[in-house]
């Protein structure tokens, strides 16, 4: 039988005896066969994987519940199921494996949800195989208002966390050294975040360059650089003024004096 047609199929199997109303114990979800109280897969870019959910009445009376997946691209061969009672019902499905998802371990489950409200989640691990690469890149430092913003990226395939050093120097020395730190982030392959660094008591009056040093398990390591100049706004007023005034002087004077020749002059030839 083609697996289309099966996956369209749910198999009904009697599992226990009918017993009093009384002794109703409810039902469970869970993969079929014995032993497994979660799904395990692993498979590599683009692979097509399958495996079979049980759903088990364990009542006296008929089971309605839907499923649903989340987490991955996961086909259930229904998403309603009516389970009789005293009857295990099993539901295939497929998974396949995203052709661009990097190698590492993805988490997924399978959640089945009675008319009453009550549900169950059945959870899956797929490992992806291929190769592991750590690396990041560090982008858009800048400084602004008290603050050092920047961005993350993860270039590699599998998951940061990544640790942070800040170092600022400035014309007559370093400014800022703070040590590595771990960051509070879980950086995914791909992922892209935006950060920023308290820097209150940045100078005053200075010439800096900043440098972010950002390292990772597995050999990651990135720099991103930024460079600015502090002046502050009175000082540089007065600066501006002073050279003005310094510029305009000689002219003034040397008007002032053009001015007092040119009267002695005609006061010498004015009849007394």
């Amino acid at each position: 039988m083609p697996y289309a047609a099966a996956c369209a199929l749910l198999l009904t199997l009697p599992v226990l005896p009918v017993l009093p109303a009384a002794a109703d114990a409810g039902w469970s979800a869970a993969p079929a066969g014995q032993g497994r109280p979660s799904f395990y897969a692993e498979g590599v870019p683009g692979a097509l994987l399958r495996d079979t959910l049980a759903v088990t009445n364990s009542g006296t009376r008929p089971l309605t519940v839907r499923l649903h997946a989340t987490g991955l691209p996961i086909a259930l061969a229904g998403t309603a199921l009516r389970v009789p009672a005293r009857t295990r019902a099993e539901v295939p499905f497929t998974l396949r494996v995203p052709p661009e998802a990097a190698p590492g371990d993805r988490p997924a489950t399978i959640v089945v949800r009675a008319a009453d409200g009550r549900e169950t989640t059945v959870r899956l691990l797929l490992r992806i195989g291929g190769p592991r690469l750590a690396a990041l890149t560090v982008e858009h430092v800048s400084l602004r208002a008290g603050r050092i913003t920047y961005e993350l990226v993860n270039r590699g395939t599998t998951v940061l966390v990544p640790r942070l050093a800040v170092r600022a120097d400035g014309v007559l020395g370093t400014v800022l050294d703070r040590a590595p730190r771990t960051l509070p982030v879980r950086l995914p392959p791909g992922g892209r975040v935006k950060l920023d660094e308290p820097w209150p008591d940045r100078p005053a009056l200075d010439a800096v360059t900043v440098r972010l040093t950002v390292t990772a398990s597995g050999g990651a390591r990135a720099t991103g650089t930024a460079s600015a100049r502090f002046v502050p706004w009175r000082t540089a007023a007065g600066t501006t003024a002073g050279a003005l005034l310094l510029a305009v002087t000689p002219v003034a004077v040397r008007r002032r004096r053009r001015r007092t020749t040119a009267e002695a002059r005609r006061t010498e030839v004015e009849p007394t």
